[in-house]
């Protein structure tokens, strides 16, 4: 299994910037319950105009977050750019009879969440500069939470289907899994967990422009309800390094809950597989 991700600076910090963007590329290689082994850089650094010590922090972070995925990193490539950007290209193991796609999804199934959702629109406020300092310590943490005890516990217990939650926010990637298995999904809304300030700062319009992208991508195949624009704009929010959506046979679904909680994995139930179809969700 490989998987490539790199992208601009999301946050002031070059080291968890660093964090962040190796957590976000391993994302992929974890939904699909794999193990990370090996990594390459992918670096552009306007080399000549800015402090050489940043683009050492920033590959430092990207360093450790991978020493703690337990995976190598093997070298890279890096070019002169006007514009900073970092990620990698990854690397995992799985056997393939154990490998988990989005395509599995069945009737009966409930679906679980790993991490709350916002990230795209706390990022946005964070570059406005509204954003206070414990949010953002909040905000950093959860990017740069690794993917990696999520995908093992799921992994112990087994699923049906999982994906991660990326640019194509909570509401496109759910609606993909639904496509990919052909099934109808009931998502609870106001289960959905956020990041603190989330609903305020989306209240004001403070929303990335992918977001409004997201919504009109999956307006034909989500039913919305009496949904109001402000949530519909954060379940369709586009997340970096987001958690795992993961559609567990329902008797698993209590072992899996308490195995992800004790091991400091902030889960929630979200929804549920009610019907084969041609693939929707049903917003309740």
């Amino acid at each position: 299994m490989q998987s490539v991700d790199f992208f601009t600076p999301i946050v002031d910090n070059p080291y968890d910037f660093g964090q962040i963007a190796v957590a976000n590329a391993l994302s992929d290689i974890y939904a699909v319950g794999a193990k990370p082994i090996l990594a390459l850089n992918i670096v552009c650094f306007p080399i000549n105009e800015m402090d050489k010590s940043i683009l050492r922090d920033i590959l430092k972070g990207g360093a450790d977050k991978l020493s703690e995925a337990e995976a190598l990193m093997i070298g890279g490539h890096s070019i002169d750019d006007p514009e900073i950007k970092y990620g990698i290209a990854a690397t995992g193991i799985v056997h393939p009879d154990r490998f988990v796609t989005n395509k599995g999804a069945k009737t009966g199934d409930v679906l679980i969440l790993t991490k709350p959702i916002g990230t795209g629109i706390l990022s946005t406020a964070l570059k406005g500069k509204l954003l206070d300092h414990d949010t953002a310590k909040i905000l950093t943490q959860t990017m740069a939470l690794l993917n990696k005890t999520a995908s093992e516990v799921m992994m112990n217990i087994g699923v049906n289907a999982c994906t991660d939650i990326t640019g194509f926010g909570l509401l496109g990637h759910a609606l993909e899994l639904a496509k990919s298995s052909k099934v109808t999904i009931k998502l609870w809304k106001n289960k959905v967990p956020l990041l603190p300030r989330v609903y305020e700062f989306a209240s004001m319009g403070i929303v990335p422009a992918g977001g409004r992208r997201n919504v009109n991508y999956c307006s034909k195949l989500v039913e919305i309800g009496n949904t109001d624009p402000i949530t519909l704009d954060i379940l369709s929010d586009p997340q970096t390094s987001g958690g795992l959506l993961i559609s567990v046979p329902s008797d698993r679904t209590d072992t899996l809950i308490s195995r992800l909680n004790s091991s400091g994995i902030q889960s929630a139930i979200i929804g549920e597989i009610i019907e084969k179809s041609s693939g929707k969700i049903i917003l309740a």
